[in-house]
C-alpha cells in the first residue's frame, strides 16, 4: 500500500510539475553576446528524436512526453548484458552545441538516488561539469579533478524545475540558475575538445531517477563579450581553484565513457 501511494505521488508530481516547466526564465547573458540559434525546442510536439542531435548515452531511454524531453535509465535487459556503464542514470549529450555558446534551458531531476557522480550538467564530456549534491553545487573541470567554484547553500530538490543559462566564451564559463547561484570559472582546458564520450551540452539524472529538459535554446556567440562583463565579473564570489583528486590514467576508448 505504501509503495502504491509513493508511486501515485511520483506520477502526480511528473504531471503537475510539467506545467511549471513552461514558466520562462528571466535570465540574460552576462558574458557572451548570442549569435545564431542552432537549436531551439519547447518539446510541444511528440515526435521521434533525431539521433544526430539528441544522443542518448549508455543505453538510456529518451522521449518527448507531456511537453518535455524525458530521460529514464536503460532497460533491465540492457543492464543485464553489461559489465560496466550500465545506464543506471539517464544520460544525454547534444553534439550540435558550438564550442562557444549560450545555452538557455529548464531542467528537473526526479526520484532516484544521488551518487558521487550524478546528477550533473556538463559541456563537453568531462570538460566542464556542474555537479549537484547534498552539499550544494560545484563547477568542475579537467575530468572533475579541479573545483573552480561552488555554492554550498544551494541543494537541488527532487521534482523541482530549475531555469538556467550557461555561457562559454574562449576559456571562460558562466552559469546562472534562476533563484539560485551563479558559478564562474576560467580554464584553458575549456577551449579544448573532449577526447572521449559525448560532445556539447550534456546532462545526467539521479541513479534510477528521471531527468527532464524543457524550453531549450542553444546559440552561437559573437566575437565581442557583453560590454559590462568585466565589471559584472568583479562582483562574482571569489573562489581559488583547487585540485580535488588526481587525474585518471588514460583508458582505452571503449572504456572512457563515464
Amino acid at each position: 500500500m505504501t509503495r502504491l501511494i509513493a508511486t501515485t505521488f511520483f506520477v502526480f508530481s511528473l504531471v503537475t510539475s510539467t506545467i511549471h516547466a513552461q514558466s520562462p526564465a528571466t535570465l540574460k547573458p552576462r558574458l557572451a553576446v548570442p549569435g545564431k540559434i542552432v537549436l531551439q525546442n519547447n518539446f510541444s510536439q511528440e515526435r521521434p528524436l533525431n539521433k544526430d542531435v539528441w544522443q542518448s548515452r549508455q543505453g538510456t531511454r529518451w522521449s518527448i512526453e507531456e511537453g518535455v524531453l524525458r530521460g529514464r535509465e536503460s532497460s533491465a535487459e540492457f543492464q543485464a548484458k553489461r559489465k560496466h556503464h550500465f545506464g543506471y542514470e539517464p544520460r544525454l549529450s547534444i553534439p550540435v552545441t558550438p564550442a562557444e555558446f549560450v545555452v538557455k534551458f529548464s531542467f528537473r531531476f526526479t526520484g532516484g538516488d544521488e551518487t558521487a557522480i550524478v546528477p550533473f550538467i556538463e559541456f563537453g564530456h568531462h570538460v566542464c561539469r556542474v555537479r549537484f549534491n547534498k552539499n550544494g553545487v560545484s563547477l568542475l573541470s579537467d575530468g572533475e579533478t579541479m573545483k573552480l567554484a561552488e555554492a554550498r547553500g544551494f541543494v537541488w530538490e527532487s521534482g523541482k524545475w530549475y531555469h538556467a543559462l550557461a555561457e562559454m566564451k574562449n576559456s571562460e564559463f558562466l552559469i546562472q540558475v534562476a533563484g539560485g547561484p551563479t558559478l564562474y570559472g576560467q580554464r584553458e582546458s575549456f577551449a579544448r575538445k573532449p577526447t572521449s564520450g559525448g560532445n556539447g551540452f550534456g546532462i545526467a539524472g539521479p541513479k534510477h531517477g528521471v531527468v527532464e529538459i524543457d524550453n531549450l535554446t542553444i546559440s552561437t556567440v559573437k566575437a565581442t563579450t557583453q560590454p559590462n562583463w568585466e565589471s559584472h565579473k568583479s562582483t562574482l564570489p571569489e573562489f581559488r581553484a583547487i585540485q580535488i583528486k588526481q587525474p585518471k590514467v588514460k583508458k582505452p576508448k571503449n572504456e572512457a565513457n563515464n
